[in-house]
């Protein structure tokens, strides 16, 4: 017969497996892998930094060993591996893992090349002053449930009074079973200013929020691309945000050797082993999947980290970054996954979800702790009313006490007599006789009276909701000032995003490049309109065998394509060339372009919107014209696009935009000009790799040296004669000085710079549409035919445009188009700008009026 003890019980083995697997995973969940949505710790962390506030290592204290901290925690609250207490330990004391580390460590702590940290009989560890003021402060205020420990010889709380949301500012990554969580760090001010929006505005939605929470902010610094992810993970819980190491493209200079370029990574995307990164690339060098690299070295060292990849001579130092940022991790993504423990659930939130349920908890905090210091203060205030009545009747209960025969007869006579409570009997007992002097009595009125003051001031906080608001307001605040720090992360915004435009204003701007490739851009009022004849200011710093090439007007928000003499397009935002100042040097174009050491740009247009009503019009060297629809340049390649078939010595020179009603006027260097139409019959529209057709017959010495657009509107109001082919010489007889009849100047007109420093506005009627090919009328006569003047551009400009002309020493000069005098044809011009000896004008760019587009004239 066997006992009720060893009686066998049948089970069902699927609900036993459920069951049993069910309470396993919900242990693993709540009482290890996930962080409490509250104070953000998962209990291996609170149990640490609780033991720590026990053993009294706040951060003005001495260090104490770590081996000291992880004993106390398992002995009293964490019956685990001593290891996994460590482990824990020590990232929070990483100031690479934690974006405000919770513990201040003296010793190794491991590095970001995944150095592992010392044993920690040998690290020392203490709380840093965040912890102890926004995780701890008021613990002992009842402000949190406490429970028992594993052997129920101890009590520890079940979270700790948090004053700040410590899971967004640090983050948390676990894994659970069946679910994980990786939720990424933040920045401690923008999360209070959040905090605080919140609280002003109950009704705010998680996009409003982001404009106090602009996304994470890694401990390790970097990048964050776009924004779109960040919306997707503060509006769904989950989003992949690229993140991005910081990389510049420098020069370094050898000794004895020629300069090389060198790509310098000073910052990692977040979790990123610097020395696993480096030995990864060099596995990708020796395999050659990745071409350009000559040598990699980390010299990083205690002031940051400094990686330096230093390429071959013949390397493009943009292709090399890009393919670097695709085949290793400087270039990572971070899953957010935004889950945490809510009333002892997991549950995927909201950024709004977060803040409101720290802001729920920090109102219970604050409101148990009210509750307790109220009842401390009732305490108090209920002996002192006990001593003030001892006092008032001191004579009498004196005399009671002397004439009582034991402790317990004195107080009972003490509560019948006085209607005394026991606590207020025993306390009059207790009282010492220096406190019946008048000054000590005096005391116990004011400290009755300050009390009576403070009960009431709590009995309001508990009555009034928004009285407890303040609080907090003034309690993150206070941490705010004294432990924010500025944002690391930079969050940049992808291609595609509109937000980048959002925030620039779309200012007019000079882009400058020199013939050497040193790029600039700077603001249109850098320089101020002057008179005609003077000599300008200095627009950048250039080497004495280098010259200013290009030149041109635009907006901050416009696309700029650069053509190169190969006939390839690269494409670049305005507001993504650095701003120089106006001595400035400039940027290297190659830091900014996968532009080859052998290529150079020859034309640049800036683009607002890409239509497929509009042409870019593209003139060659050797004297091929042709038109591409503007719609077919939109999707430039990173390392550019055909633009041009050329043929073999051929270069592509010029580019502008048009459309099909307008017309060509095109510039020789002897100073001929040759005027057709955009139409379909002049120049069909060919696609991008094309060559062209010939566009103007030149005589022998002489060649091409610019072309302009004239508008279709101000095409049809002008008395141009009918078509004609010209093909001889058309030169007229009028004096050189002859200035243009009164009907002429009305304009627009044909602006003649020559490199000589003279200048001229010929109104456009008199370059009579002609057909494409012919030779031409002549623009200009020169001023001294022994000086070996030369044309040095020509284009269309308007009554109120300013021009900006440029020297090839660097020399810029801005002065209003009505200033420089109308002349026929044949005339010579004024001087425009006095130049040095040796030098001469390279560049002319037409500032327009405010609503214009911006154009360039070389």
């Amino acid at each position: 017969m066997t006992t009720s003890q060893e009686r066998i019980i049948p089970t069902d083995l699927r609900n036993e497996m459920s069951r049993s697997y069910l309470e396993y995973a919900m242990s693993v969940i709540v009482g290890r892998a996930l962080p409490d949505a509250r104070d953000g710790l998962k209990p291996v962390h609170r149990r640490i930094l609780y033991a720590m506030h026990e053993l009294g290592l706040t951060h003005d204290r001495p260090f104490r060993k770590c081996a000291r901290v992880v004993g106390e925690v398992l002995g009293k609250y964490h019956p685990h591996g001593d290891t996994a207490v460590y482990d824990a330990l020590v990232r929070m004391a990483q100031d690479f893992s934690m974006r405000s580390p919770l513990i201040n460590g003296h010793g190794n702590f491991g590095s970001v090349d995944n150095d592992p940290p010392a044993a920690m009989r040998y690290t020392e560890c203490r709380l840093q002053a965040l912890t102890s003021a926004a995780l701890l402060q008021d613990i002992e205020s009842e402000t949190v449930d406490f429970a028992d420990n594993f052997d129920g010889s101890q009590q520890e709380p079940t979270v700790l009074p948090s004053r700040i949301p410590q899971l967004l500012l640090n983050g948390s990554s676990g894994i659970a079973v069946g679910m994980a969580t990786n939720i990424p760090p933040h920045n401690l001010g923008e999360l209070i200013d959040g905090l605080i929006a919140v609280i002003h505005n109950p009704e705010i939605t998680d996009l409003q929020l982001m404009q106090y929470i602009p996304g994470p902010d890694f401990p390790t610094g970097a990048q964050i691309l776009g924004t779109a992810a960040i919306k997707e993970a503060y509006t769904t819980g989950r989003g992949s945000i690229t993140m991005r190491g910081v990389a510049n493209i420098e020069t370094i200079e050898h000794r004895g050797r020629p300069d090389r370029e060198a790509i310098i990574v000073t910052e990692l995307p977040y979790q990123t082993n610097k020395a696993a990164l480096i030995e990864k690339i060099a596995e990708l060098v020796n395999e050659k999947r990745i071409e350009g690299i000559a040598d990699i070295r980390d010299e990083s060292d205690r002031d940051g980290m400094r990686i330096v990849i230093e390429l071959k001579r013949d390397a493009y130092p943009r292709v090399v970054l890009n393919n670097l940022y695709k085949q290793t991790p400087i270039q990572a993504n971070f899953g957010a996954n935004m889950l945490a423990l809510v009333n002892g659930e997991p549950q995927i939130l909201t950024l709004k979800q977060f803040l409101e349920v720290f802001l729920d908890f920090r109102i219970e905090s604050i409101t148990r702790r009210t509750r307790y210091e109220l009842r401390k203060a009732e305490e108090r205030d209920h002996l002192l009313q006990g001593l003030l009545i001892a006092l008032s009747h001191l004579d009498a209960i004196i005399n009671l006490i002397r004439g009582a025969s034991d402790t317990p007869t004195a107080k009972g006579e003490l509560i019948t007599t006085y209607m005394l409570s026991e606590v207020q009997a025993d306390a009059i007992l207790q009282m010492q006789l220096r406190r019946l002097t008048a000054l000590e009595a005096d005391k116990i009125r004011q400290e009755h009276e300050d009390l009576q003051t403070q009960i009431a001031d709590l009995q309001d906080i508990l009555a009034r909701r928004e009285r407890i608001l303040e609080i907090i307001e003034t309690e993150i605040t206070d941490i705010k000032t004294r432990f924010a720090t500025p944002r690391r992360t930079v969050i940049t915004h992808a291609e595609g995003e509109i937000d980048d435009r959002d925030l620039i204003a779309n200012e007019k701007a000079i882009i400058l490049l020199t013939e050497q490739g040193y790029i600039k851009r700077m603001p249109v009022n850098t320089f101020e309109a002057q008179s005609r004849a003077t000599r300008g200011k200095a627009a950048a710093k250039v080497k004495d065998d280098d010259t200013v090439e290009h030149f041109l007007t635009c907006c901050d928000h416009d696309s700029v394509l650069f053509f190169s003499d190969r006939g390839v397009v690269y494409c670049l935002k305005a507001y993504q060339i650095p701003v120089g100042s106006r001595t400035s040097r400039g940027t290297p174009i190659v830091q900014l372009l996968p532009i080859p050491k052998e290529e150079k740009i020859t034309s640049i247009v800036p683009v607002d919107e890409f239509s497929s009503d509009e042409y870019l019009v593209m003139l060659t060297k050797g004297g091929n014209i042709k038109k591409t629809e503007l719609a077919a340049f939109s999707n430039i390649r990173a390392n550019g696009l055909i633009a041009i078939s050329l043929e073999e010595g051929d270069q592509l020179r010029w580019v502008r935009r048009a459309r099909v009603e307008d017309s060509v006027i095109v510039g020789s260097r002897l100073g001929m000009a040759i005027h057709f139409r955009c139409n379909h019959e002049q120049l069909r529209p060919l696609g991008r790799a094309t060559r062209g057709v010939k566009s103007m017959k030149l005589k022998t010495g002489d060649e091409l040296v610019g072309m302009d657009i004239l508008p279709a509107a101000i095409l049809d109001t002008l008395n141009t004669e009918e078509v004609e082919d010209i093909e001889t010489e058309d030169i007229e007889t009028t004096e050189e000085t002859a200035e243009v009849p009164e009907n002429g100047s009305i304009g627009p007109w044909v602006l003649v710079i020559t490199m000589g420093g003279y200048g001229k506005r010929v109104p456009v009627g008199q370059f009579r549409l002609q057909n494409r090919a012919g030779q031409g009328l002549m623009a200009t006569k020169f001023k001294n035919r022994k000086t070996k003047d030369q044309l040095a551009t020509l284009g269309i400009v308007n009554n109120d445009n300013e021009i900006m002309m440029v020297t090839n020493r660097g020399i810029i000069i801005r002065q209003a188009v009505n200033a420089i005098s109308i002349q026929s044809r044949s005339a010579t011009g004024v001087r425009v700008q006095r130049l040095d000896e040796d030098d001469a004008i390279t560049g002319v760019a037409i500032v327009p009026p405010d609503t214009g587009d911006a154009a360039e004239v070389e």
